[in-house]
């Protein structure tokens, strides 16, 4: 059985099944961005934990980690907390 656009979109037009389409692969397109950047950052994390842990300090610098989340809460409000504790958690692992 062949699915149209319409149906595999939720859509009740091709006019709409189209700008879905379009803008799902759009999205797509966004989330692996998203997640280059999300690895990109776990680096940047693992050389700043090894400096701190080699100079003799600790893994986590949680004064840092408290401005993480408030700058993820002011900008995207309180499911930004979320998002950035889910983040911390993946560049540093859990505390």
């Amino acid at each position: 059985m062949t699915v149209t656009p319409a149906e595999k979109t939720g859509a009740r037009t091709a006019e709409a099944a189209d700008v879905i389409t379009g803008a799902r692969e759009r999205i797509d397109s966004l989330d692996d961005r998203i997640i280059g950047l999300i690895q990109e950052r776990m680096a940047v994390s693992a050389v700043i934990q090894e400096a701190r842990i080699t100079s003799g300090g600790r893994r986590v610098n949680l004064s840092r980690e408290m401005e993480i989340l408030d700058h993820y809460r002011v900008a995207l409000g309180k499911p930004g907390t979320g998002l950035a504790m889910t983040l911390l958690e993946l560049c540093r692992g859990r505390v």
